[in-house]
């Protein structure tokens, strides 16, 4: 069977400002990322053919998103064969692999993908930010009345996306006898990297007392162990493989995804709570590639929360089923320096939220060597970018061409 995704590549990266409450116009940013992304392929916006965002407009709550597929369209003038956006995906990436589907198809050239966000300016100006904002669990009382999971979930406060992988980490915890020093050390790793980010939102050294000592937010998680809302957009474009030789800069390619939800869709009601939907999306990518675990130099796994790190690497096959916490005990393996070198922008835990989208441009930085003071050695050649908690997630497996 052919992996069709082998077809595509991504051929430009772009992103904007980031940071805490730029108090910019989010469409504005997200033109800079996507204006970015083209002029970095080497391309003119009549060369785009093709548009894929997440989620885009009316997705969440404010912030949440920063701008729609009509909107971009619109501010650039494109003329687009091809087109998608919207909330229910495998994940973040998931419009980046529908992309890769569509130039493989033969739907489109080149599209453009972008994620924004204005998460930080949102709570500035007021507006509830989070899962339980965009379900009406932000407060405001009168006549609202919950509906889906969040009945079940509001009456006992667990209006937050924190609080349900926190129920996840406690089993593994439970399980496996996983500790918080060892959860730590994806909290230190995504420290020490990011300071030497300039786009990150936090690059003050933190040490495992500073971690520990820091105020509980649901147990197990402390406050370091969720991530930072921030301002940023983000923007790859995504073209026909063979049409790529010619462009600015050498492409990327895409190798294989992973986007599978073999579970039941569902954030309490899931087969195996000490683990989640990534458990599916990482055993579908190593289904349709040769490749394997130990060809990966640089990893680059979601960390809205920490715990989802782990279970990332499990899903992904880089340590044993419940192994994830002695894997990353000390840091010294997940370091840049290390085995894996993992989440080297500083994550979301310290480089801010950029959803997914932020680690697919950090992966293709890496492998294209552009990481400057933060980029690995030796010159990677296989990388992941992986996003999603919960019953929600999705992969992309790039190489070097």
């Amino acid at each position: 069977m052919e992996s069709l995704e082998r077809r595509a590549c991504i051929s430009g990266l772009g992103q904007s400002d980031v940071g805490r409450r730029l108090m910019r116009n989010p469409l504005e940013l997200t033109l800079d990322a996507c204006v970015a992304a083209i002029d970095d392929a080497g391309l003119s916006r009549d060369d785009i053919d093709g548009i894929a965002t997440y989620p885009g407009a009316g997705g969440g709550p404010a912030g949440f998103s920063g701008a729609g597929v009509g909107e971009v369209q619109d501010a650039l003038r494109l003329r687009l064969d091809w087109y998608q956006g919207g909330i229910e995906s495998p994940g973040q990436l998931g419009s980046v692999i529908n992309a890769a589907m569509a130039v493989a198809c033969g739907l489109a050239r080149h599209v453009l993908c972008f994620r924004s966000v204005w998460e930080a300016t949102a709570a500035a100006k007021g507006g509830a930010i989070g899962v339980a904002a965009a379900a009406g669990g932000g407060g405001g009382g009168g006549g609202f009345r919950a509906s889906g999971s969040m009945q079940w979930q509001l009456p006992y406060r667990a209006f937050s996306a924190a609080n349900w992988i926190a129920l996840f980490a406690q089993r593994h915890f439970f399980e496996y006898g996983t500790t918080r020093e060892q959860l730590g050390q994806i909290a230190i790793n995504a420290r020490k990297n990011a300071a030497l980010n300039p786009k990150a939102v936090y690059r003050d050294p933190m040490t495992l007392d500073d971690y520990l000592s820091a105020r509980m937010i649901t147990t197990p998680f402390g406050l370091y162990d969720c991530d930072a809302p921030c301002d940023g957009a983000t923007a790859v474009v995504v073209s026909r493989a063979e049409e790529a030789g010619d462009l600015a800069r050498p492409p990327v390619r895409i190798e294989a995804v992973g986007s599978a939800l073999r579970g039941r869709p569902s954030w309490d009601q899931f087969d195996d709570l000490s683990t989640m939907a990534a458990r599916d999306a990482g055993a579908m990518l190593w289904e349709r590639t040769d490749l394997r675990p130990g060809d990966v130099d640089v990893a680059e796994l979601y960390d809205g929360f920490s715990f989802i790190t782990l279970a990332w690497l499990e899903a992904l096959g880089f340590c044993g089923r419940g192994e994830s916490g002695p894997f990353v005990e000390g840091g010294e393996r997940i370091a840049r320096d290390g085995e894996l070198p993992l989440n080297t922008q500083g994550g979301q835990l310290s480089g801010g939220r950029l959803h997914g989208y932020g680690f697919l441009h950090e992966a293709v930085l890496q492998l294209r060597g552009d990481g400057g003071e933060r980029q690995v050695s030796g010159e990677p050649r296989v990388a992941v970018a992986a996003a999603g908690g919960g019953p929600i997630a999705s992969c992309i497996l790039l190489t070097r061409a």
